[in-house]
This record gives structure tokens, C-alpha cells and sequence, in this order.
């Protein structure tokens, strides 16, 4: 860590107050350069409430007297750069990242926003029925819901209770004139700080910040007067029924803010709790006691005051019971705050200190955080070297200080059903909703529709099928590829009036692929549903792949993969798999290799389109709240226009594995990877589902193979099973992070994990509990539009019903301990087995 320390950084202020942060770095030829204004909603004063921030945050980017709004999404994306902004309840952050050539375009572009919007009141309107959606998108959201009643229960005077985007009536009655006035007062030099990072000359960045920026005049800034809590004195409790079908639910406890000197220990404190599947809540509360689908612990302390947090989800029926658990588990903790614990959370800060780093970006928000919320950039350093420190005592003394029952705040959305439905099968609930309608039309295509007015929300989800067996295989990623530059030109729009389009209506536009498909969705409010079919349609029927797009997406997946060879556990899961597959397209994954990407170009990707655009290989899958004559009848024209053809063959025998045998690879790493890989069940094999149960029972934080390997012999930091299934091929893997010098003794826990189940060995308990993972996931992985959009349009394009998942519970409760020993000793023999120990 003593490299973050020696940051050759300069900070510079202005004499009109404006304050410059500049972090050279020279690793690639990028920059971030962000604007911090600090001004948040907790900065509204006597508007307090009405999400002025956020609102500004919308229209800073809407035109200035130099330019016109689109001109500076256009001036930006021009120079290879991308533009947002966010806003918090302390600070609006505004930054662009770009090729560090252009630094200066982002600093000019990012000065003449800030200082020079004109806020145009025709745009300010289009854009208050804008956050309007987005409010009421929240609103559907019952995780937004609960945080929102969590914060106004917990916080009395404080600005927190309110929420950022502000309240729905409230924000209604801005008009154009407070919105100004509060751009006046709050958006002045004094009231800024610009942060560069990238590789650029701090001497020279300084001065076109001095350029840009240094011309507006120092503006006397009212102080904001913010009400600190008074201390609360007895216990608060918030629970409401609503139409959900699982209970979400958060505890949590007043404690000082950042700057305190217990801020540390409490950061600390909660990795122990509840970071991770290895957490105290986790493996007591989840795993153990089998109370809750997920939990964590997380201490929240931005400012002045904070809260300390606990939440979880869980079935209907079970919030109490959780929350005794819970309870058991604190009044207990002080014996499990180990040093070996406090030395894995103290190792796990650090990592996600060096992870914020990582980029240009990264950097330069720590930066920004130091300076606007905490006034030191030196913070970083007295805190690790504070919680360096810090030993089972003093989390003891927080612990018992902070987390007091007369101070607790429990809040919980529940279903609305009450107890009752946690016995209903997941079946019954979902069938609420009803059965998706699939209509095959003249050309072959499949629409699917699902009907669901419980909440405002429409969901659309194309899919082909595709993947590495569709590649030419010497441009391998050419489907991950194709599905990105579909969501982005076509004839009628360029990339930035496809984004325009989906943001101004607060929905999204995305891309996805796998082994074996790609697609296009689309999630938008139900007035926007026709705007979502126009983009749709216009990204399938008219693609325009342009070759200045092209470029720069094809550049993106280059560096993805290239950011993958960096991480040792995601290359030795690539190597393993070229290892096993050898020359079946499924060696690579859907992003493919770097040689293949960059040899793709737009006829390539417009020929692949053609071939996979046809209407036998297209399932078009909509869920949400619509009216079924209406959007259906505009559904089946859009996609009668896809012309008619069979679905191209993608089928490529496999016998594997490729190569059996061990095999080492040499990697200059701080870590081993222990990696062995066996044929799996494709899909629509008689054996998948036991397969399904063999992964849950290999993988989780309570199996045998966990116990073994990393609690009792702290073999591997991690250790677990993995598939890979395609069409024709599959794969069973198991890997493990390992101490160089010690991969044989995780290969021979391995191989004896392998035989008690292969024997018979697994108990009927161990056996119960993964069952009862697979359907607690499934039950959860299909709440929402987009989920069940996703899983019946897989399942028909692939040769399934629509409604498959309605088997999944039975097939899953048919596995037996014999069917899984059968499983492990017909699949898992030595001689069908590819071994790879990835170490220095």
C-alpha cells in the first residue's frame, strides 16, 4: 500500500476558490476528468425534499450559450470519450473519461456545463415528466421502497430521510425559477474542485483548467444549515405489507460519520459480520439456520452521521425468526472476532481499496472523495494505517458501544399474503401472473407474451441463437460483438440518438450472449412501450454497422479480454477450457480471442445478422403491463418483417475432452489455480438436473469440499464447481486458489470429494439443503419481467416449452444420493479427466 501513499499529486486553488487535484499516470494513454460540485440534496435549504440536485444533474448537459445540447454528447463521443454524471446526497459529480490526448476537450466541455448551462425551460420541462418515470420506476422497485422507509424511520431531522431523486408531489411544484436560482447560488468556483488523473503533465492540466475554468468570478456562498439527529432513545420499528413475494428487511443502528475515530473499527466490524459467503450472518444465518436467501452487513457514514446496517431477504413468514437469528448471532460475535477474521477483513479492505484504483476513473473519484467529503487527501493513508491497528478489543468495544437494541431501527416489506405463503410452492406464485401465449407466425418466428399489471413495467427480450458454434473460426467473438453494434446505429439513428432515446424515457437498451445465444432487450415504463418496438426493430431490420462504431466497441472487447489475462483465476478458467474443447468452438467463451476480434469488420458482422436474423431462428419474448391486442398485433408485424429462412445448423460433435491428462502452466503470479474439468450433461441430457444439484452440492459455502479445503486445512481462499454447456458439449469443472507448492494437496481433497460422493457418501440432509438452495434460487430468479422474458425465450428457442420451469422443482426433488453417485463415478473417471495447475 506504500505506493498509494507517494502519489505524485497536485492540488492547486484557484483565486476565484476553484480547487485542482492532478494525478499523473502514465500506465495508458487515458484521462478521467471529473467535476465535483458539493452540492447535494441535503443542500436544497428551504427546497429540501424536492430533488433540485438531481434535477440540475439532468439538465447540465441540455445546452449551454456555446453550445446545443446533443453538440456535447457529440463533442465528447467525437473524441473517443464518454460523458455521465451522478449525484449523491453531499455532491453532483460530473466527469468524462477519454484518450488523454483529448484531455483538454473534456475540461472545456466540462467547464462550459458547469458554469454556463442555460437551463432552457422548454428542456426543463420535457425533462421534470422524465425524472417524474424515474420516480415512479423507483417506486415499483420494493428494494428502493424499503431503503427509502428504512432512512425516513431512522433519521428524524436530518436531510437523509429525504430522498435524492426528492418526493414525488413535491418535485412536481418546482418550477423553472427555483431550478435557476439554485444554479446560481450552489454552482460557483468556490463551491468546485476538478480532478484529473491520466496521463497527462500536471503544469499543463493545471493551466487549462486555469483557462476554462479560472474566468468566473468568486460568488459569495450562503451556508447551508443541515440539522444534525438528535440521539435516539428507544427502539423504531416500520413494517408494511405489500404485493411482493418474499420479505426484505434492514436493522440498522445510529453511529458517528467518516471522520470519526471509530469510523475504521466499524468498517471492519461489518466485513466481519457480512461481507461475503463466509461472513458470520452468512454462514450462521444463511447457511446454517437456512433463514434467509441473502444477508450482509455494510457501515454507512458519509458525512456527519451514519448507520450501521444489517439487511437481508428472506420467505414470507420468516422476517422474525431471521431477525432472532440475527440477534443470536451479536450477542455471540465478540467471542468470533478473531485475529485470523480481522486479518481477512483487514485483506479485503485493501483489495477493494486497490480494485477503486484500478482505473483512471477509480483514481480519480478517490481523489474527488478525499477532498470534497473528507477535506484530506491524506485520509486514505491515517485510515489504513488506523485500521492496521486494530485488534479483537476494540471491535468488541464498537460492537458493544454501537450496536444496542435501544438504538435499532427494523424496517420490512412483507408479503402482503402474510405468513401463509411461505408454504405455497413456487408454482402457485408464480402462476399468479399467467402462462406466457406463444404464437408461431408464417416465417417461422416465436412470440411469447406474459401479461402482468401488478406493477408499471415492460419488459422486451429478442433472442437468436447463436454463439462460438456460429463463428467463423478465425473471428471468434463475432456474436458478442454483433449483439453490442446491434443496440447501437442503425439507418435511421446514430448510437447517441439510439442512447437519447432509451434514457430519455428512463429505460434501458442492452446487449447480452452466451455459449449458445445473443440478443437485444429493452425495459422501459408501458407508455414508452412503442418507442421500445421502434428501437427493437430498428436495431434488427436496419442495422447501419459503421465502421467508426465499430471501432470503437471492437477496441472494448479487446480490452475486456486483455483486462481478463490480468486476473489468474478468469485466465486459468480460458486455459482450461481451450485445454478441454481444443478445437470445438466452445474453448472460447462468447467474447472469443483477441486475434478473432480484431479481425472482425462490418461485413462480418453484417453477414453473420443475416444469417442469424431469420424468422425459425428469432423468439421474441415481452412480459409486463400491456394490452395484448394493441402491442400484440404491432409485436407480430415487426416480426413478419424478419424474412422467413431455417435455422442455420450449429451442431459440432464432441467426444471429449480434447486433451485428457495434467497438465502446468506457467504464470508470473502471486497464486496458484488448481483446475480439473470432466464431460458434463449438454442441456436436454436425461442426467442435467443431477447435475444441476452436483454443482450446488460442490459449490456452497457449507459443503464438504468448502470445509475441507478452506476452513479446516486453509488450503484455498476459494474453491468451488463450474459448467459450461452448450448444444453438442459441456463441461464439469472444479477449481481452487492455492499457496504455491500445496496444489497437490487440494488435487487429492478433490479426488476425494469426487469418490464419497461417487460412493454414496452424500448425507440425506446435505442432500436436502442444496435442493433447498435450487428452488429458493429459481423461485427468486424468476420475480421479476426480465428474468422470466429471459427463461421462456431460451427455453423455446431451444426446443422447450415455454412454461419449463414449472418442472424444475419436481426434477430437482427427483435426484437421489444414488443418482448423484452415479453421476460422479460415470462422469468423473480419471481417464475422462483434464487437469491444469496454473502456479509461478
Amino acid at each position: 500500500m506504500e505506493a498509494f501513499w507517494r502519489e505524485p499529486i497536485e492540488r492547486t486553488v484557484l483565486p476565484n476558490g476553484l480547487t485542482v487535484l492532478v494525478k499523473p499516470d502514465a500506465s495508458a494513454e487515458l484521462a478521467s476528468v471529473q467535476v465535483w460540485v458539493k452540492t447535494g440534496s441535503l443542500h436544497e435549504g428551504t427546497h429540501l425534499g424536492a430533488g433540485l440536485s438531481h434535477y440540475l444533474e439532468h439538465m447540465l448537459f441540455k445546452g449551454t450559450a456555446r453550445r446545443e445540447g446533443r453538440e456535447i454528447a457529440a463533442t465528447v463521443q467525437a473524441h473517443g470519450g464518454y460523458i455521465n454524471a451522478y449525484t449523491t446526497f453531499d455532491r453532483t459529480v460530473y466527469y468524462i473519461d477519454l484518450p488523454s490526448e483529448h484531455f483538454e476537450v473534456a475540461v472545456d466541455v466540462l467547464a462550459d456545463a458547469v458554469l454556463h448551462s442555460t437551463l432552457p425551460a422548454d428542456e426543463a420541462e420535457r425533462e421534470k415528466g422524465v425524472i417524474l418515470r424515474e420516480i415512479a420506476m423507483t417506486q415499483d422497485e420494493p428494494d428502493h421502497r424499503l431503503w427509502d422507509a428504512f432512512f425516513s424511520t431512522a433519521f428524524r431531522e436530518h436531510p437523509y430521510r429525504q430522498p435524492i431523486i426528492g418526493h414525488k408531489d413535491v418535485f412536481s411544484e418546482v418550477g423553472h425559477g427555483a431550478l435557476a436560482a439554485y444554479y446560481k447560488d450552489r454552482y460557483v468556483p468556490n463551491n468546485l474542485a476538478v480532478v484529473i488523473v491520466g496521463d497527462v503533465d500536471p503544469a499543463a492540466a493545471t493551466a487549462a483548467v486555469q483557462r476554462h475554468f479560472g474566468t468566473a468570478p468568486r460568488v459569495r456562498l450562503a451556508p447551508v444549515l443541515v440539522p444534525e439527529e438528535p440521539l435516539q432513545l428507544a427502539p423504531r420499528t416500520l413494517r408494511r405489507r405489500e404485493a411482493v413475494e418474499i420479505s426484505r428487511a434492514v436493522m440498522g443502528w445510529p453511529i458517528p460519520g467518516l471522520t470519526h475515530p471509530d469510523a475504521p473499527a466499524l468498517d471492519l466490524l461489518a466485513m466481519i459480520l457480512g461481507h461475503g459467503d463466509s461472513s458470520l450472518l452468512w454462514s450462521e444465518v444463511r447457511e446454517k439456520a437456512g433463514l434467509v436467501h441473502a444477508i450482509d452487513a455494510s457501515s454507512w457514514n458519509p458525512g456527519s452521521s451514519g448507520l450501521f446496517c444489517i439487511s437481508f431477504t428472506c420467505d414470507a413468514g420468516r422476517r422474525e425468526a431471521s431477525e432472532a437469528s440475527i440477534g443470536r448471532v451479536l450477542a455471540r460475535a465478540g467471542r468470533a472476532l478473531t485475529p485470523g477474521r480481522i486479518r481477512k477483513a483487514l485483506r479485503q479492505l485493501v483489495v477493494g481499496e486497490i480494485a477503486a484504483r484500478k482505473t483512471m476513473g477509480g483514481q480519480a473519484s478517490r481523489l474527488g472523495l478525499a477532498e470534497v467529503v473528507v477535506g484530506d487527501l491524506g485520509h486514505s493513508r491515517s485510515y489504513f494505517e488506523s485500521l492496521a491497528n486494530i485488534g479483537p478489543a476494540e471491535l468488541r468495544r464498537v460492537l458493544a458501544a454501537y450496536l444496542v437494541p435501544s438504538r435499532l431501527t427494523s424496517v420490512s416489506i412483507d408479503p402482503a399474503a402474510g405468513p401463509d405463503s411461505a408454504a405455497r410452492p413456487a408454482a402457485n406464485i408464480l402462476a399468479t401472473r399467467g402462462e406466457f401465449i406463444e404464437t408461431r407466425l408464417r416465417n417461422g418466428a416465436r412470440l411469447l407474451l406474459q401479461r402482468d399489471t401488478r406493477l408499471p413495467n415492460l419488459h422486451f427480450r429478442f433472442l437468436m441463437q447463436g454463439g462460438p458454434a456460429a463463428e467463423d473460426p478465425a473471428r471468434r467473438g463475432s456474436t458478442a460483438l454483433l449483439a453490442t453494434m446491434l443496440t447501437k446505429d442503425t439507418r435511421k439513428r446514430t448510437a447517441a440518438q439510439v442512447a437519447e432515446a432509451i434514457e430519455a424515457a428512463g429505460g434501458s437498451f442492452f446487449p447480452f450472449s452466451g455459449n449458445n445465444s445473443l440478443g437485444l432487450a429493452a425495459e422501459v415504463l408501458p407508455p414508452d412501450a412503442e418507442m421500445a418496438l421502434d428501437l427493437l426493430a430498428e436495431a434488427l431490420l436496419h442495422p447501419a454497422f459503421r465502421s467508426s462504431t465499430l471501432k470503437i466497441e471492437r477496441d472494448a472487447q479487446l480490452a475486456a479480454l486483455r483486462d481478463d489475462n490480468d486476473d489468474v483465476v478468469t485466465l486459468s478458467r480460458k486455459l482450461l477450457r481451450r485445454k478441454f474443447f481444443g478445437l470445438h468452438p466452445m474453448a472460447l467463451d462468447s467474447d472469443g480471442e483477441e486475434p478473432g476480434v480484431a479481425a472482425i469488420g462490418a461485413r462480418d458482422l453484417s453477414a453473420l445478422h443475416r444469417r442469424l436474423c431469420v424468422g425459425s431462428n428469432v423468439v421474441l419474448a415481452v412480459a409486463g403491463d400491456f394490452d395484448p391486442a394493441r402491442l400484440g398485433a404491432k409485436l407480430r408485424s415487426f416480426l413478419t418483417r424478419i424474412p422467413a429462412g431455417p435455422a442455420p445448423s450449429f451442431s459440432v460433435p464432441f467426444s471429449g475432452p480434447a486433451e485428457a491428462g495434467e497438465f502446468t502452466e506457467i504464470q508470473a503470479r502471486q497464486q496458484a489455480v488448481v483446475l480439473q474439468a470432466f464431460p458434463g450433461p449438454v442441456r436436454d441430457a436425461p442426467d442435467f438436473f443431477v447435475g444441476e444439484v452436483a454443482d450446488e452440492l460442490f459449490s456452497n459455502m457449507a459443503s464438504r469440499l468448502f470445509e475441507r479445503i478452506r476452513e479446516k486445512k486453509s488450503l484455498a481462499y476459494f474453491v468451488r464447481s463450474a459448467r459450461v454447456t452448450g448444444a453438442d458439449a459441456a463441461m464439469f469443472a472444479f477449481y481452487a486458489g492455492t499457496q504455491p507448492g500445496r496444489e497437490a494437496e487440494v488435487v487429492a481433497e478433490f479426488d476425494a470429494e469426487i469418490a464419497r460422493v461417487s460412493s454414496g457418501g452424500v448425507e440425506e440432509e446435505e442432500l436436502a439443503r442444496c435442493k433447498a438452495r435450487l428452488r429458493a434460487g429459481r423461485r427468486q430468479g424468476l420475480q421479476t419481467n426480465a428474468s422470466r422474458a429471459m427463461q421462456a425465450a431460451i427455453d423455446v428457442l431451444q426446443g422447450r416449452a415455454a412454461d419449463e420451469w414449472r418442472r424444475y422443482d419436481g426434477l430437482i426433488d427427483a435426484v437421489t444420493v444414488g443418482s448423484l453417485a452415479e453421476f460422479a463415478s460415470r462422469r468423473f473417471r480419471p481417464e475422462l479427466r483434464t487437469r491444469l495447475l496454473v502456479h509461478p
